[in-house]
C-alpha cells in the first residue's frame, strides 16, 4: 500500500536532482520534441533536422558571444545592430570592389568580409570603452549603440538592400557544402571549438568567470578586470559581425533590417542553457544546445503553421520561464546544501 507514495517521492527527488544538475533545458527539449512530433509528421525527418541545424548556426555564433557578456555580469543589446551594420558595410565594399575589378572575385570577397567584420566590431569597441573604462552600465551603453549603429546602417543604404556582390560569395558561404555538411555549420563548429578551448583550457577563460563572479575580488587577485571587460564586448561584437557576413551570403544582399530579434534570442538561448544573469556561471556547450533548442522551437512552430507574431510571444514566454526556473534551481541548490 505504501509502495506507490514512496515511488512518487523517489521519482520526484530524482527529477529535482536532475533539474539542479542539468537545468531546465533537457526537460524543455523533451517536451518540444514530443509536442512538435505530434503536430507534424515532417518534424523528425533527417531533412528537417538538417535544416534546423543550418538555420541555428547564426544564433549559435551570436549566443556564444552573448555568453561572454553574461559571464562578466553584463549583456549586449547591440548584437542585432552589429549584424545589420556588418552586412551593409561588407556588402557595399564587396560590391564596389567587384564592380571596379570584375575579375578579382576573391579579392572583392576577402575585402568585403574584412570590412564587414571590422565595421561591426567597431560597435563592440565603443561598447567596451564605455563599459570597461568609463563605467557606463552595459544596458545603457549597448542600447545606445544599438540605436547609433542602426541609424548608420540606414544612412549608408537609405533603407535599400545592397546588391552587386559576387555570386561566388553566396555559393561558398551561404549555400556551400563541404563533405555533405553546410559551410556555415563548419564555421560555427570552428568558432565553438576555439571558444571552448579559450574558456576551459586557458587562464583567460578562468578570468572571465572570475570577473563575473566577483569583480572586486578579481581585481584584488590581480586579474585585469577592465581588460577582460574590454575583450568581452569586442569579442561579442566580432562574433555578431561574422554572423552578419554569413547571413549576407545567405540572403545575397546587404540588409540594414536584419538581426532585430537577435538580442532577445541570444539572451534567451543563454539563459535557457543555464547561464546566470548574475554572471560567473555558464557552459558553452549548453549555450549551443540552447541555440539549437530555439531553432527547433521556431522550426516546429513553422511546421505547425503558427503565426510569426505568436512565435515572438512564445519566445518571450520561454525567456521568462527560463529566468523563473533559474531562481527555483538556485533555491533547490541551497536546500540540498542545507
Amino acid at each position: 500500500m505504501n509502495d506507490a507514495p514512496r515511488q512518487k517521492i523517489a521519482v520526484g527527488d530524482l527529477l529535482k536532482r536532475l533539474f539542479v544538475r542539468l537545468g531546465i533545458l533537457p526537460f524543455l527539449l523533451i517536451i518540444a520534441v514530443i509536442v512538435f512530433t505530434l503536430l507534424s509528421e515532417n518534424f523528425l525527418t533527417t531533412r528537417n533536422l538538417t535544416n534546423v541545424l543550418r538555420q541555428s548556426v547564426y544564433l549559435t555564433i551570436v549566443s556564444a558571444g552573448q555568453m561572454f557578456a553574461l559571464l562578466t555580469g553584463g549583456f549586449d543589446l547591440s548584437v542585432g545592430t552589429v549584424l545589420a551594420l556588418s552586412s551593409v558595410v561588407g556588402a557595399l565594399v564587396m560590391a564596389s570592389v567587384y564592380g571596379a575589378m570584375p575579375d578579382a572575385v576573391f579579392l572583392a570577397i576577402s575585402l568585403g568580409i574584412l570590412a564587414g567584420v571590422a565595421g561591426g566590431t567597431m560597435i563592440g569597441v565603443v561598447n567596451a570603452v564605455g563599459v570597461a573604462y568609463i563605467g557606463v552600465s552595459p544596458f545603457m551603453m549597448s542600447l545606445g549603440m544599438a540605436s547609433v549603429g542602426f541609424g548608420v546602417a540606414l544612412y549608408l543604404t537609405g533603407g535599400v538592400p545592397v546588391y552587386g556582390m559576387p555570386v561566388e560569395f553566396g555559393d561558398i558561404f551561404g549555400f556551400g557544402i563541404w563533405f555533405g555538411i553546410p559551410v556555415p555549420v563548419w564555421i560555427a563548429a570552428l568558432v565553438v571549438v576555439v571558444l571552448y578551448i579559450l574558456l576551459n583550457r586557458t587562464v583567460w577563460g578562468r578570468y572571465f568567470y572570475a570577473v563575473g563572479g566577483n569583480a572586486k575580488a578579481a581585481r584584488l587577485s590581480g586579474i585585469p578586470v577592465r581588460r577582460m571587460l574590454f575583450a568581452t564586448y569586442v569579442l561579442c561584437a566580432g562574433l555578431a559581425a561574422l554572423t552578419g557576413m554569413l547571413l549576407t551570403a545567405r540572403l545575397d544582399t546587404g540588409e540594414a533590417n536584419i538581426g532585430a530579434s537577435m538580442p532577445l534570442e541570444s539572451i534567451a538561448a543563454c539563459v535557457i542553457a543555464g547561464v546566470s544573469l548574475r554572471g560567473g556561471i555558464g557552459r558553452l556547450e549548453n549555450v549551443v544546445l540552447g541555440a539549437l533548442f530555439i531553432g527547433l522551437i521556431q522550426n516546429g512552430m513553422n511546421l505547425a503553421r503558427i503565426e510569426s507574431y505568436l512565435q515572438t510571444v512564445v519566445l518571450g514566454a520561454l525567456l521568462i520561464l527560463a529566468v523563473v526556473a533559474d531562481q527555483i534551481r538556485l533555491r533547490f541548490v541551497a536546500s540540498l546544501k542545507d
